[in-house]
Protein backbone atom coordinates (compact mmCIF):
# COMPACT_ATOMS: atom_id res chain seq x y z
CA UNK A 1 0.00 0.00 0.00
CA UNK A 2 1.19 3.49 -0.84
CA UNK A 3 0.86 6.57 1.37
CA UNK A 4 -1.12 9.60 0.22
CA UNK A 5 -1.57 13.08 1.65
CA UNK A 6 -5.02 14.52 0.91
CA UNK A 7 -5.94 18.19 1.22
CA UNK A 8 -9.65 18.79 1.79
CA UNK A 9 -11.19 22.27 1.65
CA UNK A 10 -14.60 22.88 3.23
CA UNK A 11 -16.94 25.87 2.81
CA UNK A 12 -17.98 25.73 6.48
CA UNK A 13 -16.09 24.89 9.65
CA UNK A 14 -15.98 21.19 10.47
CA UNK A 15 -15.41 18.90 13.44
CA UNK A 16 -13.16 15.94 12.77
CA UNK A 17 -15.24 13.47 14.78
CA UNK A 18 -18.42 14.11 12.78
CA UNK A 19 -19.25 11.07 10.66
CA UNK A 20 -16.11 9.08 11.44
CA UNK A 21 -17.97 5.74 11.59
CA UNK A 22 -19.48 6.28 8.14
CA UNK A 23 -16.12 7.37 6.72
CA UNK A 24 -14.47 4.22 8.10
CA UNK A 25 -17.23 2.04 6.60
CA UNK A 26 -16.78 3.62 3.17
CA UNK A 27 -13.00 3.35 3.42
CA UNK A 28 -13.25 -0.35 4.32
CA UNK A 29 -15.54 -0.95 1.34
CA UNK A 30 -13.11 0.78 -1.03
CA UNK A 31 -9.96 -0.67 0.54
CA UNK A 32 -8.28 2.49 1.82
CA UNK A 33 -7.07 3.20 5.34
CA UNK A 34 -7.32 6.58 7.08
CA UNK A 35 -4.26 7.00 9.31
CA UNK A 36 -4.77 10.50 10.72
CA UNK A 37 -5.75 14.06 9.90
CA UNK A 38 -4.74 17.58 10.84
CA UNK A 39 -7.33 20.35 11.06
CA UNK A 40 -6.40 23.92 10.08
CA UNK A 41 -6.79 26.72 12.63
CA UNK A 42 -9.89 28.08 10.85
CA UNK A 43 -11.41 24.53 10.80
CA UNK A 44 -12.10 24.74 7.06
CA UNK A 45 -9.28 22.55 5.78
CA UNK A 46 -7.88 19.13 6.64
CA UNK A 47 -4.69 17.36 5.69
CA UNK A 48 -5.18 13.61 5.87
CA UNK A 49 -2.73 10.74 5.59
CA UNK A 50 -4.11 7.58 3.98
CA UNK A 51 -2.86 4.19 2.83
CA UNK A 52 -4.30 3.07 -0.50
CA UNK A 53 -3.44 1.11 -3.60
CA UNK A 54 -3.64 4.25 -5.75
CA UNK A 55 -5.04 7.79 -5.94
CA UNK A 56 -8.18 6.55 -7.71
CA UNK A 57 -9.14 4.55 -4.60
CA UNK A 58 -8.81 7.74 -2.53
CA UNK A 59 -11.02 9.62 -5.00
CA UNK A 60 -13.64 6.86 -4.93
CA UNK A 61 -13.73 6.79 -1.12
CA UNK A 62 -14.06 10.60 -1.03
CA UNK A 63 -16.88 10.50 -3.60
CA UNK A 64 -18.79 7.84 -1.65
CA UNK A 65 -18.31 9.67 1.65
CA UNK A 66 -19.29 12.98 0.04
CA UNK A 67 -15.96 14.55 1.04
CA UNK A 68 -13.72 16.83 -1.00
CA UNK A 69 -10.32 15.57 -2.11
CA UNK A 70 -8.88 18.74 -3.59
CA UNK A 71 -5.27 17.61 -3.73
CA UNK A 72 -3.92 14.06 -3.54
CA UNK A 73 -0.16 13.58 -3.35
CA UNK A 74 1.60 10.24 -3.10
CA UNK A 75 4.38 10.37 -0.51
CA UNK A 76 7.07 7.76 -0.14
CA UNK A 77 9.29 8.91 2.70
CA UNK A 78 9.08 10.91 5.88
CA UNK A 79 11.60 13.34 7.27
CA UNK A 80 11.91 14.85 10.70
CA UNK A 81 14.33 16.01 13.31
CA UNK A 82 17.00 13.62 14.45
CA UNK A 83 17.01 13.06 18.18
CA UNK A 84 20.04 14.56 19.84
CA UNK A 85 22.34 12.03 21.50
CA UNK A 86 21.94 11.90 25.26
Amino acid sequence: MALFLIERNFAETIELDAGNAEIRRVNDDVGVRWLYSFLSADKKKTYCLYEASDADAIREAARRANLPADLIVEVNSAVGPVAAPS
